[in-house]
């Protein structure tokens, strides 16, 4: 079956590849043993050896994902004022693992053995201050922590802030590394972790047998820039950014409004941000955690969102297939997006079996489908009841 994943800021179709791997790193007495891992990846092939050593694995991410997205734009110097290109790139947790080692060599070794890189290393800005520096970007460069609506956040104001004039482009996204020992053990301890030994059984969006997420890491880099300036110089269009909402539930700092009333606001801005009906949504690619509250939460938020469009809309969760990116799982998503506008295919919900009365949308099951798309939307919700929709259309010269 042919699956799409996300990798270094690109989405790739593949055959028979299972993204969800064995969790070596984790101690004996965790609950959790499996988890969605950049595998193979060597830090030596991408930086020299100081600077790998001074960046969190976060930051690795976010630095390759950023050095392709930004080649891939054709944006220079030469054709582009970077005093004019900004950086809106996210973090839920930032440097976790820094922090985590960094903690340990504190209390083995003393407080005079702390690395200086310490703070820098594991601060969450840090992502979008390293792209600036290398890449010479000179505008706007901020970092939105929402949880895992972060980079969904990053994109809509990124999109925003070209729509008023302040920036020409901006590279926006996020990036996450939070497999660590501590790391697991917060998520387990809150009981939002699949405790699940069967890779196909572990992040089932939707599936009524869900039980918690699978966590992922790596980083997804859009760069977003105001039309006619990608026209005049010649650049690669994918889509447009024609709509954004962003709302608060008020209601608990980790579940969701029952009612899924804070999502479904997010929807309706972003649809009349975008100035479009409900109907004119080919797909949306759902925020789809694969834990118990979150789905069915988000399923009510699409009803009331979309109204009777909802009965025929395709709906699929992409985290069975690359995990949970906590802060970086709105980009990636949003570039899983665009990829099934440019190649018409719509991502499954995979490794699904059991339907669940309270999340009866259409979620793909299984296998893509073929089907011209021409409207996206994309959903981030998270803790802290922050909710963030995108929608992405397809370009018509």
């Amino acid at each position: 079956m042919e699956k799409m994943f996300a990798k270094h800021g690109k989405v790739l179709k593949i055959k028979n590849v299972e993204s969800i791997k064995l969790l070596c790193l984790i101690a004996s007495g965790y609950k959790t043993i499996l988890a969605a891992e950049v595998k193979d990846f060597d830090p030596l092939e991408y930086f020299d050896l100081k600077q790998a050593k001074r960046l969190d694995r976060c930051s690795q991410f976010a630095l390759i994902s950023a050095r392709e997205a930004f080649e891939d734009s054709g944006i220079t110097s030469e054709n582009t004022n970077l005093d004019r290109v900004g950086i809106f790139v996210s973090s839920g947790i930032g440097g976790l693992i820094t922090i985590q080692n960094q903690c340990r060599v504190n209390f083995e070794k003393g407080h005079s053995r702390v690395s200086p890189m310490f703070i820098p290393m594991s601060i969450a800005n840090m992502p979008a201050g390293n792209i600036a520096i290398e890449l010479g970007l000179k505008g706007e460069s901020i970092s939105i922590v929402t949880a895992c609506a972060s980079s969904t956040h990053a994109i809509g104001e990124a999109y925003k802030t070209i729509k008023h004039g302040y920036e020409d482009a901006v590279i926006a996204g996020g990036t996450e590394a939070s497999i660590c020992e501590v790391g697991v053990a917060g998520f387990e301890n809150m009981k939002a972790l699949s405790a699940s030994e069967d890779k196909t059984r572990a992040s089932i969006p939707f599936d009524k047998e869900r039980n918690g997420f699978v966590m992922g890491e790596g980083a997804g880099m859009l760069v977003l820039e105001e039309l006619e300036h990608a026209k005049r110089r010649g650049a690669k269009i994918y889509c447009e950014v024609i709509g954004f909402g962003a709302t608060s539930d008020a209601y608990h700092i980790t579940a969701p409004s029952p009612d899924g009333e804070g999502g479904a606001r997010a929807m309706i801005r972003a649809i009349e941000d975008a100035n479009i009906k409900p109907e004119d949504i080919d797909y949306i690619n759902a925020h789809g955690t694969s834990t118990s509250i979150n789905d069915a939460t988000e399923t009510l938020a699409i009803k009331k969102a979309l109204g009777n469009a909802s009965k025929t809309v395709m709906v699929s969760s992409t985290k069975g297939n690359t995990g949970h990116l906590l802060g970086a799982a709105g980009a990636v998503e949003a570039v899983i997006s665009i990829k099934a506008i440019e190649e018409e295919i719509i991502p499954p919900t995979i490794n699904y079996k059991v339907k669940d009365e309270n999340c009866d949308l259409y979620i793909v099951p299984n296998n893509t489908r073929n089907k011209k798309i021409d409207v996206v939307m994309s959903n981030s919700l998270g803790f802290g009841g922050h909710n963030a929709s995108i929608i992405l259309k397809r370009y018509l010269n």
